[in-house]
C-alpha cells in the first residue's frame, strides 16, 4: 500500500473519529487500519491520534497534518477531475443526500430516467431527514428544502416550496378552527423536531400586517420524521405545518383543511447544493443539470 493511500487512511479516520468505522468504509479490517496508521505516525515521528474504546481524536500535530492532508487530496481529486471533463466522460458514482418523503416522492421515481441516459453513472440515494456535512461524509449533492444559511456550498435552486398549516376535518370538528396565529397556543401542533430544528416555533406572515408573528407553539407528539406528522396529521391528531408538496393530494381529497389560509408560513424553496469544485466531476455537473431540468418551470406537485 503507497503512502497516498495512508494519507487517504488517515484523513477518513480524522473525519470518522473511528478506525472501525473507516476500515468499513476503506474496506479494511481496523486492525489493518491500526497498522497503517502506526506507520505514518512512525515515518513522522509523532502520534496523530489520540486513541481511546470508542473514538479517536487528532493531537496538536495531528489536526496540522490532517489539514494539508485535505488540501493534497483535494487537489488530487480536482486533477482527476479536469482530466475526466477534459475526456467529457460521464461515468462513476453520485452520491446524493435528500429528506426522506420528498426522496421518496419526487427523487427516486426519476433517477432510472437519469441512468437510462447515463449507463456508465451510479447513483446512490441516502435519504435521511438529518442534515449530511457534504465535505465530511462524501456526498457528491445534497437536495435541501429549508432557508438556507451562508456557506461555501454552490446552490442551485430547482423549485419554490409554498407551505401551509393543516389540520383535519375532523380535528377541527373536534377543537374548533384556529382564527388567529394566537389561536394556535390552544391547539396540538405536531412539530418536526431533530437537531437544529426550529420547527417549535411557527412564523406566520398575516395579510395586511406589516410585520410577521413568531409563535413557541406546543403539542403531545413530535417526530424527526416529516411523513409521521403527516400521518398524525390526517388522523385527526393536531395542526401541523407542511409544504405543499407532502399535502397537497390530501388537501385536494378533502382529507386535509388549510388552517389560517390569510397567514403564510414562510416559503422554503427546493434547492440543491454541492462543494465548490473548479473541475466538478462531469457526473455530478450532469445529475444536477438533470435535477434542474426535472424540477423546472412548474414543480411536480403543482402540475
Amino acid at each position: 500500500m503507497s503512502d497516498f493511500e495512508d494519507i487517504q487512511i488517515f484523513v477518513r479516520v480524522a473525519e470518522l473519529g473511528n478506525l472501525s468505522a473507516a476500515g468499513r468504509e476503506l474496506r479494511h479490517s481496523a486492525a489493518v487500519v491500526s497498522n497503517r496508521i502506526a506507520r505514518l505516525e512512525e515515518r513522522l515521528g509523532v502520534r496523530l491520534l489520540n486513541r481511546t474504546t470508542r473514538r479517536v481524536g487528532l493531537t496538536t500535530e495531528g489536526d496540522i497534518y490532517y489539514r494539508h492532508c485535505q488540501r493534497i487530496l483535494a487537489e488530487m481529486e480536482e486533477a482527476e477531475n479536469a482530466i475526466a471533463n477534459q475526456k467529457n466522460t460521464t461515468r462513476g458514482p453520485v452520491t446524493v443526500t435528500c429528506p426522506v418523503a420528498f426522496g421518496n416522492m419526487f427523487v427516486a421515481p426519476i433517477i432510472p430516467k437519469f441512468v437510462e441516459k447515463n449507463p456508465d453513472v451510479q447513483v446512490r440515494l441516502h435519504l435521511s431527514d438529518r442534515l449530511l456535512d457534504l465535505l465530511q461524509d462524501k456526498v457528491d449533492l445534497a437536495i435541501r428544502i429549508a432557508e438556507l444559511k451562508e456557506s461555501s456550498l454552490i446552490v442551485r435552486k430547482l423549485a419554490a416550496n409554498k407551505r401551509v398549516l393543516v389540520a383535519s376535518p375532523a380535528y377541527l370538528k373536534r377543537n374548533g378552527t384556529p382564527r388567529t396565529p394566537s389561536d394556535l397556543l390552544d391547539h396540538n401542533c405536531l412539530l418536526l423536531r431533530f437537531p437544529g430544528s426550529r420547527q417549535y416555533q411557527w412564523t406566520l406572515q398575516r395579510e395586511g400586517d406589516e410585520a410577521p408573528t413568531t409563535l413557541s407553539v406546543s403539542g403531545s407528539m413530535d417526530s424527526d420524521n416529516g411523513e409521521v406528522l403527516t400521518r398524525w396529521c390526517l388522523d385527526g391528531h393536531g395542526i401541523a405545518l407542511k409544504s405543499m408538496w407532502e399535502v397537497g393530494p390530501h388537501i385536494q381529497s378533502g382529507a386535509l383543511k388549510i388552517v389560517l389560509p390569510d397567514c403564510t408560513p414562510p416559503s422554503h424553496a427546493v434547492y440543491t447544493l454541492y462543494p465548490e469544485n473548479r473541475y466538478l466531476p462531469t457526473r455530478v455537473r450532469a445529475f444536477v443539470d438533470f435535477l434542474v431540468a426535472e424540477f423546472g418551470g412548474t414543480p411536480p406537485w403543482e402540475r
